[in-house]
């Protein structure tokens, strides 16, 4: 008996140094894949400098997400912080001597935003550019113009601290940087007239397809904290989260609110400080955009 223990105590032993191996060794080629370089060259955008196009950047800046990562000041945050190995700090994006972004040229700023690619050709790792991805060439200067004429922040770099498992899960492909997902061949989208419409909705959506999939149908987010909920299906399918919101007025006061109408709160992981941002034309048009998508299942991103 005592023999066949101590062959299951070695076996084990060696299962988990065959384990401990395995994450180690994916984890390292996580690090290689954050240091792979990409060539990506972009064309410029015009940057207008008349204050309504100032305003309309300074409305996408607060309404499609940024301030979540960046700050409203435009100084970077903590996203993500465990006190377990995983901190991901937003870096300062103001053009303070010495910022991340201080000798960014303007393909340097489409690069990033729009395609997730640093100047180097390094991935931006956890920045978002799925949803940027399909700004308008105006609506993109319109941002980059405003976040440079911000004044400057005392904030500091980015900070990207992954666990081991996070890193094998990266290299292993079950995690993705927007770099590896956004089809860069895309030519920008062309300007819809902003209105209370589904086509107009459907460009207010582009916003929504970090956490809810290019479908929008939701399910866990890639690379997320374990605690974070799945993202919710917006689509009519199955486990639809749009069936609490009988109209666009109900759906409305939940991005204000954060609260569906029978009250229950709704994740605050949800970005509310920039959807409490959005204009009336914006949500309403988003509204009608989810309410008329093909139904598909929760889950299938």
């Amino acid at each position: 008996m005592n023999k066949w223990l101590k062959r299951g105590a070695f076996a084990l032993t060696g299962l988990v140094a065959a384990l401990a191996g395995a994450l180690v060794l994916g984890a390292q080629m996580g690090e290689r894949k954050m240091q792979r370089r990409i060539a990506l060259q972009v064309d410029a955008v015009a940057l207008p400098s008349d204050a309504a196009a100032l305003a309309r950047g300074r409305y996408l800046y607060l309404s499609r997400g940024c301030t979540e990562c960046h700050g409203a000041d435009g100084a970077g945050k903590d996203v993500v912080n465990d006190g377990k190995g995983m901190r991901v700090r937003a870096p300062d994006i103001t053009p303070r001597p010495g910022g991340a972004t201080e000798r960014y040229t303007v393909q340097d700023w489409v690069r990033t935003v729009r395609h997730g690619v640093k100047p180097d050709g390094r991935p931006a790792i956890v920045m978002p550019s799925e949803d940027y991805n399909r700004l308008t060439d105006a609506d993109l200067g319109a941002l980059i113009a405003y976040v440079k004429q911000m004044p400057a922040a005392d904030g500091g770099p980015a900070v990207i601290e992954f666990p081991l498992p996070v890193k094998a899960l990266y290299a292993a492909g079950m995690i993705h940087d927007a770099a590896e997902t956004i089809d860069h061949a895309l030519p920008p989208s062309q300007p819809i007239p902003e209105a209370a419409t589904a086509a107009h909705g459907g460009y207010v959506a582009n916003a929504c397809i970090g956490c809810h999939g290019a479908g929008l149908s939701g399910g866990r987010i890639p690379g997320a904290p374990p605690e974070w909920p799945a993202a919710a299906n917006l689509t009519p399918g199955p486990g639809s989260a749009m069936a609490h919101y009988p109209d666009a007025e109900a759906f409305a006061a939940m991005l204000r609110s954060g609260r569906r109408p029978d009250g229950n709160a709704v994740s605050q992981v949800m970005p509310f400080a920039s959807l409490q941002a959005m204009n009336d034309t914006d949500v309403q048009a988003l509204y009608l955009h989810l309410k008329g998508l093909a139904p598909r299942a929760a889950g299938q991103r």
